[in-house]
């Protein structure tokens, strides 16, 4: 016994018969402009993603620059606090050298007068000593933070770094997949304007530069899907024969008519 065809199986497949039928019934010149339209919004999509893929990595890049010229900076700052550290250190040698020695001449001092004026330089030496303390104290107070933001921007920058040449790969792999697609879709075009002929290719040409790229509609519910107007009657009716390219009489797209797909069940009597 031959099994029976599910009617969901036939229905889908009368479906299909049904679409075919629609697409032999158009005419040829339709048919060709409506791919063309299709063509020509996928080459504007591909372009304006080519377009992006730079300025997409120009940015990062220059996120990851300013990056680096704060890491720097945080550099030079902990540089700049490490060699007035040494300098400080190097200022107190200094004086404890000085004090050694007017230690030794106020021993050997003959006068009052000389006593107390190698005692004041002591004073003045020891005193230089505790402002470079001070200042060293201060230096190692801000050098922490300091080496602190240095050593995790160096970590973020790393990683950033690594990132952003992953985005670059991304994008160079991705542009060239779009310039393939491109070339592809620019070869299809040129065999489908080849078959169209030159008035209604013209026309297309003419509305799509002067509506932003779209120079086809389809017509839905009695209007231009695309501006909006409704049709007349007549027109209409027309259109629905497919027996001429036809223009929206409001905005000029080339206009077209797609049937409803009605499904016939034939369950019962199959």
């Amino acid at each position: 016994m031959r099994r029976r065809e599910p009617a969901t199986s036939r229905n889908w497949r009368r479906w299909k018969l049904r679409a075919t039928l629609r697409l032999e019934i158009m005419l040829p010149d339709l048919k060709l402009v409506i791919r063309l339209q299709e063509i020509d919004n996928r080459l504007a999509d591909l372009n304006r993603e080519i377009s992006a893929l730079p300025v997409h990595i120009s940015e990062i890049e220059k996120k990851l620059i300013a990056h680096e010229r704060k890491l720097e900076a945080d550099r030079a700052a902990l540089a700049a606090n490490q060699k007035e550290r040494k300098k400080c250190d190097a200022d107190i040698q200094t004086q404890d050298q000085k004090i050694s020695k007017l230690k030794d001449q106020t021993l050997q001092a003959k006068t009052n007068d000389q006593y107390r004026a190698f005692q004041n330089e002591i004073e003045f030496c020891q005193a230089e000593v505790r402002k470079s303390e001070d200042r060293i104290l201060e230096l190692m107070s801000e050098s922490e933070p300091l080496d602190r933001n240095v050593r995790a921007a160096e970590a973020a920058l790393k990683a950033e770094k690594a990132e952003v040449e992953a985005e670059k790969q991304v994008a160079r792999e991705r542009t060239a997949e779009d310039q393939k697609a491109k070339a592809d879709l620019l070869k299809e075009r040129g065999e489908i304007v080849a078959g169209i002929t030159p008035p209604v290719y013209q026309r297309y040409t003419r509305i799509a530069k002067m509506r932003r790229g779209i120079g086809v509609a389809e017509a839905v519910d009695g209007r231009c899907s695309v501006c909006n107007m409704a049709l007349r009657l007549q027109f209409s009716q027309d259109l629905k024969k497919g027996e001429q390219v036809l223009s929206c009489e409001s905005c000029g797209r080339i206009l077209y008519y797609n049937p409803p797909q009605a499904v016939v069940d034939d369950a019962a009597g199959a």
